[in-house]
């Protein structure tokens, strides 16, 4: 794939590839959606594997030439891969970063310092969410779920009451805010302004992660009221504060990509002339690989240098980090590759049509069928991507903003209700030490309570914008 860019990628998806109606197709899409839940629930293949056969079933159910459909399937893997793969990676350099360097554990113990008594669960989901930015969920786990044990047995508190705040603030940042996967998947497959997106995720993310976080967590520790455990997490010796990054650069190292976009995104609407001097600036500055890549320079140095990290250590986390995302890309590449089938296969067109017959408004139904494809396959990514290829015909004539609010549809109903099929489920409930039912009551319900109350505020701003 060296040397070729994503226009050359997309424009070498053959079109459409099928000519069955609209009753094949709907035939099509839910058996190769089976296909995929069958094949990562029941013979627990990996999720790149499954998507790989599903979208190779669902073009053969729409009685597509065998050709054309793996055509389809490899114009748009490439193309994911080459509008999202980069930002992904950097992403991944930046995390790890932060934990290597013990600029995690500044953050932490810098806010728990200040947070006493009822604070704390506030503390909690503040700390989840500013690690979350840069981390993969189960990165945020692993760091964040001994920190989680710790001050519940010193201090006393409920379990609940300060885990799930955490959980929350990971959850919510996984699914509604870029540079993570979903968001920015579903950004390139709709075509979405990233500033603008980023801009009102931040808007839906805060009033969400209080509600499904302090505010759950007091019913929480109602229903499920248990002792902390041992932590069960890979023990991670913490850095030692004098060999820390300070906790300033810290944050403003984390923050520095989300601010440059989001700084764009306000130049975009404030001046609007591609013209202006200021707005080929903020364009070339706020484009998220020059966003993340500042991110991750500045970290080399705010991080790495001032946690004593010699060039080779520097070069070593570097390497150490890149490995563990090779999964994670090979999902995402194979997500769009599915997304292309669909759109190539006239799926899109046909949601489309069955939106307008229902009179089903385009956020609520870009929101159902994520929750459905969460629900079958457990996958908060697999959700979006799937999504988004199938709605990816309703942000044609879109506003920005519209197709802003359509992507974070998306990721909230992504996040719906995690339970057996999640291996995030499992996650939780081996490292809180809860039972099958105990985890269903907390985690899967504060699950919901995200998607539900994401959902509710993009309604709400698709009233006032």
């Amino acid at each position: 794939m060296t040397g070729l860019s994503v226009e050359t990628l997309a424009a070498a998806a053959p079109g459409p590839i099928t000519s069955a109606g609209d009753a094949q197709l709907g035939v099509a899409v839910l058996a190769g959606i089976a296909v995929i839940v069958l094949l990562i629930t029941r013979l627990k293949m990996h999720a790149f594997l499954a998507l790989t056969v599903g979208s190779l079933a669902l073009g053969s159910f729409a009685g597509a030439p065998l050709n054309k459909t793996i055509a389809s399937f490899t114009a748009g893997l490439g193309a994911t891969v080459a509008g999202v793969g980069v930002l992904i990676a950097l992403g991944a350099v930046l995390g790890r970063l932060l934990a290597d360097s013990g600029g995690a554990d500044e953050i932490v113990d810098t806010i728990l310092a200040r947070a006493r008594g009822r604070a704390m669960p506030w503390a909690m989901v503040l700390i989840a969410s500013v690690i979350g930015l840069p981390l993969f969920f189960e990165v945020g786990i692993v760091l964040l779920i001994p920190v989680v044990l710790l001050v519940a047995r010193r201090g006393g508190y409920s379990l609940m009451r300060i885990g799930v705040p955490a959980l929350a603030g990971l959850s919510v940042m996984h699914g509604l805010i870029p540079p993570h996967p979903g968001p920015l998947v579903a950004v390139d497959a709709l075509h979405a302004n990233l500033g603008v997106t980023l801009a009102l995720g931040v808007l839906v993310a805060v009033p969400t992660v209080v509600i499904a976080g302090p505010l759950f967590s007091r019913y929480a520790a109602r229903w499920v009221d248990i002792p902390a455990p041992e932590p069960r997490a890979p023990e991670r010796p913490p850095v030692e504060a004098a060999h820390r990054p300070r906790f300033g650069a810290t944050v403003f190292t984390v923050l520095l990509p989300v601010a440059l976009m989001l700084v764009k995104a306000l130049v975009d609407i404030v001046v609007d002339d591609p013209a202006d001097p200021v707005q080929k600036v903020a364009d070339v500055v706020g484009s998220p690989l020059i966003a993340l890549l500042a991110a991750v320079l500045v970290g080399m140095f705010t991080l790495g240098r001032a946690a004593g990290f010699t060039r080779e250590r520097l070069s070593s986390t570097v390497e150490k980090s890149l490995a563990p995302i090779a999964g994670i890309l090979l999902i995402v590449g194979a997500g769009g590759g599915f997304k292309q089938t669909l759109i190539d296969a006239g799926v899109g067109q046909m949601v489309l049509d069955v939106s307008k017959d229902w009179s089903v408004p385009a956020l609520l139904l870009a929101w159902l069928i994520a929750v459905a494809i969460r629900l079958a396959t457990g996958s908060a990514t697999v959700a979006t991507i799937s999504a988004a290829g199938l709605v990816a015909p309703l942000a044609a004539g879109m506003s920005t903003t519209e197709t802003a609010l359509l992507v974070l549809a998306i990721g909230a109903g992504s996040l719906f209700f995690s339970h057996v099929n999640d291996a995030g489920f499992w996650l939780v409930k081996e490292y809180f030490g809860m039972t099958v039912g105990q985890t269903l009551k907390t985690w899967s319900v504060m699950e919901t309570v995200i998607s539900v109350s994401g959902l509710g505020f993009v309604l709400l701003l698709s009233l006032v914008l």
